[in-house]
């Protein structure tokens, strides 16, 4: 079997997770921790990376942290993992979807008429390691007064204007689960340059306990806090994070190669001045339809390749179920899309063979 992603556990990992467990420092303290944190604001070009337990929780305390609460509305891209809205919801406040562009993130054209005076923040998305339009997205919330929380949770190590993505936003959140880039089994972060922002989302990341009085809570906070386990899987990934980001674009070069003559078949691409990672290879079937398209998931499963469909829009979901035919351009890519397996464990007779029956798949459907 193919699989749709799997860790690279090759490095320091076992050494570490050994370490923690010879000393018992197991749970949330201990110097992996520290050495994970200050490793990865590094790689972000931030001042400060806060590790939490994971990326959905990193989301939530960011927007916890900035005030966001009952009554408030956040915009956010409708193509997006569903945590990017729940978390909003965890605050009591409330969602609000714009469309997305070709790019599958967030179109920043479309954000001044989503603005309301409940407005109070706006969270691009990196959907699939292709950074957001964050100059764009910026400009729009200095000329509102809105904050910028971005969701990066598939985006470890992509620039924008060369700049790394988690350096831009007032907050970034990260994920580590077993499928990023980077892992730490479960885990997640949050970025910022902002320096009470960080002592606060540390603050709130603890229970709320006072960092100088212990066991006194001057408030109700949250037990999100990152284990030493997870923190040291997470300092040996970034020990190879170079290598393993250089993999992952030759594997997007090389597929590149194999399926760039495919009829109706659009590769992933990136805007100028930013520079994509290939979290999954995600390319759209432009003439089929959502039906032809799960027939070609499966086909291709019964083949031993693992694939995954594109999000469906959010306001597809029970829970955020709106009038349909809204969001154009999420409906299309939504329906059409599919992610190739990506990770650094695939040879080359790998890729050669998805390319080969992806287009074999194809052209039965088309036929069908």
């Amino acid at each position: 079997m193919i699989h749709a992603a799997a860790p690279d556990l090759s490095g320091n990992e076992k050494t570490y997770v050994a370490e923690c467990l010879d000393s018992t420092w197991i749970s949330s303290a201990g110097k992996f921790i520290d050495e994970f944190e200050l490793r990865f604001a590094e790689l972000c070009g931030a001042k400060h990376a806060i590790a939490t337990n994971n990326g959905t929780t990193a989301l939530h305390l960011a927007l916890a942290a900035l005030g966001i609460g009952p009554g408030d509305e956040v915009i956010v891209p409708v193509l997006t993992y569903i945590a990017s809205a729940n978390a909003v919801r965890y605050c009591g406040a409330e969602p609000v979807f714009v469309d997305v562009d070709d790019s599958m993130n967030l179109d920043p054209a479309l954000l001044e008429a989503a603005i309301t005076p409940r407005t109070r923040a706006i969270m691009p998305v990196d959907l699939y390691g292709n950074p957001a339009d964050l100059p764009a997205v910026r400009a729009v919330a200095e000329r509102h007064g809105l904050l910028v929380v971005q969701d990066a949770a598939e985006a470890h190590g992509a620039e924008v204007g060369g700049r790394r993505v988690g350096s831009m936003a007032d907050a970034t959140s990260f994920s580590f689960f077993g499928n990023k880039i980077v892992t730490t089994g479960e885990g997640g972060a949050v970025t910022t340059d902002d320096d009470a922002l960080a002592a606060r989302l540390r603050l709130l990341r603890g229970q709320g306990m006072d960092p100088q009085r212990r066991y006194w809570f001057p408030e109700v906070g949250f037990n999100y806090r990152m284990t030493n386990v997870a923190a040291a899987i997470g300092v040996a990934q970034l020990e190879r994070f170079d290598e393993m980001i250089a993999t992952r674009d030759r594997l997007a070069a090389r597929y590149d190669e194999l399926l760039g003559d495919l009829a109706d078949v659009t590769l992933p691409t990136q805007r100028p001045g930013t520079r994509r990672v290939n979290w999954m290879y995600t390319i759209t079937c432009d003439d089929l339809t959502l039906e032809q398209r799960d027939a070609v998931i499966r086909g291709l499963a019964e083949d031993g390749i693992e694939t995954r469909p594109v999000f469906h829009p959010l306001h597809h979901l029970p829970p955020y179920e709106q009038e349909h035919g809204r969001y154009p351009v999420a409906e299309r890519l939504g329906a059409t899309g599919i992610s190739l397996p990506t990770h650094v464990g695939l040879s080359d007779a790998d890729l050669v063979r998805v390319a080969a029956r992806l287009a074999e798949r194809l052209a039965e459907v088309r036929s069908a």
